[in-house]
């Protein structure tokens, strides 16, 4: 499936491979690798609250400021989980990480196969990179809160999807 124009860089319309997720729909299983090139999987993130925040690449000004203000919030959300997902391999995640002192968000990175972004909708057919989006699903796999960010170089709605895990 695919949903062009559903996405833009600098106004230029791109297409999104997969489906369009909603409030509501089961969380679809995906296979990524950590910092130390370990397999997750949906069942792998555990049965806590989490929010899968997704970016096209760390070394990017919004990405880093949408990645560094989810590690903050995590210090008052002691029942979340956060995953960051992005197409940057494994290596530079964990670099990234190290030089901002990014501690309590999780990094995993859709490089390998780009299981994530096809299942969840996120994948830029024509950039092979993650489109930004947020996802909010609670502890029974159920997605609680979608946001696709129209324009990948805006911000995504940081209080909307700390909400919707607060209220889980």
């Amino acid at each position: 499936m695919e949903r062009a124009g559903a996405t833009t860089l600098k106004g230029n319309p791109l297409t999104l491979v997969g489906p369009a997720l909603k409030a509501g729909d089961k969380a679809p299983d995906f296979e990524v690798v950590d910092t130390t090139l370990s397999a997750v999987n949906l069942a792998k993130t555990g049965n806590s609250v989490r929010i899968f925040s997704v970016v096209p690449s760390l070394d990017t000004p919004v990405c880093d400021a949408q990645t560094k203000r989810f590690n903050d919030e995590l210090a008052k959300l002691p029942n979340v989980e956060v995953y960051t997902i992005s197409m940057d391999l494994p290596f530079a995640q964990k670099r990234w990480c190290g030089a901002f002192g990014v501690d309590r968000v999780k990094m995993v990175s859709d490089h390998k196969s780009g299981s994530f972004g096809a299942a969840y909708g996120t994948l830029i057919k024509e950039l092979r990179i993650e489109s930004r989006a947020i996802f909010v699903v609670d502890k029974n796999n159920v997605i609680r809160h979608v946001e696709y960010v129209k324009e990948v170089g805006d911000h995504p709605n940081y209080d909307t999807a700390l909400a919707a895990a607060k209220a889980l």
